[in-house]
């Protein structure tokens, strides 16, 4: 994975923000949206893609093209920013390969200190029992 590559295949869109603000909020276009095209990418391997793709497949649309907003700050600069280490904290967790699992066998003397256990809470129970007198 190319970061700085990575960086300048993003398409940026500046649009008029909602929610707080005031006037500032009428006026400038404060809002950022990030838009990646996962089949155009250079930066990224064809493997890397294939795990992005399968990973990712609820955040891209159908044309493989995730996009990314925010609208957190009133500056546009900043919302950048936001949006682009979101953006790369989104590709670096996509690209872990989880560790595969390794099946282990349980001790003896595990299993013999579980059969312990219930036979003692076993006996426990039976003294707990009206005696029968025939």
């Amino acid at each position: 994975m190319n970061i700085e590559k990575l960086i300048k295949e993003l398409d940026f869109k500046a649009v008029r923000s909602s929610g707080a603000g005031g006037q500032n909020v009428n006026k400038v276009s404060s809002k950022v949206i990030l838009s990646f095209d996962l089949n155009k990418s250079e930066g990224l391997t064809s493997e890397e893609k294939i795990l992005l793709e399968t990973k990712l497949s609820s955040r891209l649309t159908n044309d493989n093209i995730m996009t990314l907003q925010c609208d957190e700050d009133r500056s546009q600069l900043k919302n950048k920013s936001i949006v682009v280490k979101r953006f790369l904290a989104i590709i670096e967790q996509g690209l872990v390969i989880p560790k595969i699992r390794k099946s282990t066998k349980i001790p003896k003397s595990a299993i013999k200190k579980r059969l312990k256990n219930k036979k003692n809470t076993a006996k426990i129970k039976d003294f707990r029992k009206k005696p029968n007198l025939d």
